[in-house]
């Protein structure tokens, strides 16, 4: 087959919203795949090499270009906190679990994040950056507010932000959404907001804030958006709880695996494409990660 090399670009602007983002180029031939591999007792396995790995697409094996245990490149990180009146009483906890978590997730001159709050809409409240002390006080400074845009602020964060810095394959893309995953306020719709988060590589891990006790509708779409992009949904039973949350997902990023692939027969049909992950000859071992990838449409 004949091979070729395709690059797209893409102009990036929020619905409603003016920017000044500039076009970039997306090498469209690779998809790079971010995952987690653990035991059955859920321990981090972090000593696989590129020859203990297999991708399939379609049944058919791929080729592995790229190999990188993670833990070392860069983060480009989005926290998501629900500012609407459904999440009023445990707010003030929420922040400072918040902060705490970005203090020992983002490595200073190496890692950035950005945070994003939502209730009526999503708004930038702080861009890109290593400064946790500017960090810090973004969050600080959110106030409850009215209804929730939760898949707005997931489709923004993903394409305004957190694909700035290119090339895709050399930045760790994550997101943590704290709410209650009810959306009653979005332009873009579930699957919209999912898409975008595929594009972008983005995994993304949600903290509920749902006081029910039982499973909500809420509680439920968290774990959707988790379970596609290869991250996990937490439920703290009290707020105290969303602490040890927080310092999960910190751990879990300092135990990641990525690999990069040709997909073979590539394809430019614009449509969702299945792939998975394993580990060679490993049934005692899991893998998590996004189940699948978007191929471009080229005109």
């Amino acid at each position: 087959m004949k091979q070729f090399v395709a690059v797209f670009a893409l102009t990036l602007t929020l619905a409603g919203q003016n920017t000044d983002q500039k076009p970039f180029s997306l090498d469209v031939t690779r998809v790079n795949l971010l995952f987690t591999v653990s035991d059955k007792k859920g321990r981090f396995v972090n000593d696989l090499s590129k020859d203990d790995f297999e991708i399939t697409e379609a049944k058919k094996t791929q080729t592995i270009i790229e190999f990188t245990a993670e833990s070392n490149l860069p983060l480009r990180l989005a926290i998501l906190i629900d500012t609407s009146n459904s999440i009023r009483e445990r707010f003030k906890f929420q922040q400072e679990a918040a902060i705490d978590f970005i203090n020992t997730a983002v490595r200073p001159r190496q890692d950035k994040a950005t945070v994003v709050s939502f209730d009526m809409s999503a708004e930038l409240v702080a861009d890109l950056t290593d400064d946790t002390e500017k960090l810090a006080t973004a969050i600080r400074g959110l106030r409850p507010g009215g209804g929730t845009a939760m898949y707005d602020a997931i489709f923004f964060a993903c394409r305004d932000k957190l694909m700035q810095d290119q090339p895709m394959h050399k930045f760790r893309r994550a997101m943590v959404i704290l709410s209650d995953g009810e959306d009653n306020q979005s332009r873009w719709t579930r699957e919209q907001a999912l898409e975008m988060a595929h594009k972008a590589d983005v995994v993304i891990y949600a903290i509920s804030t749902n006081q029910l006790g039982i499973e909500s509708d809420g509680d439920k779409i968290l774990k959707y958006f988790a379970q596609e992009t290869g991250g996990l949904a937490f439920f703290p039973f009290k707020a105290q709880d969303m602490a040890q949350d927080f310092e999960n997902i910190a751990n879990e990023l300092r135990h990641q695996y990525s690999v990069l692939f040709r997909p073979e027969p590539l394809k430019t049909d614009g449509l969702y494409h299945a792939v998975k992950v394993g580990v060679k000859n490993r049934k005692d071992l899991v893998v998590r990660a996004r189940h699948g990838y978007y191929a471009p449409t080229l005109n």
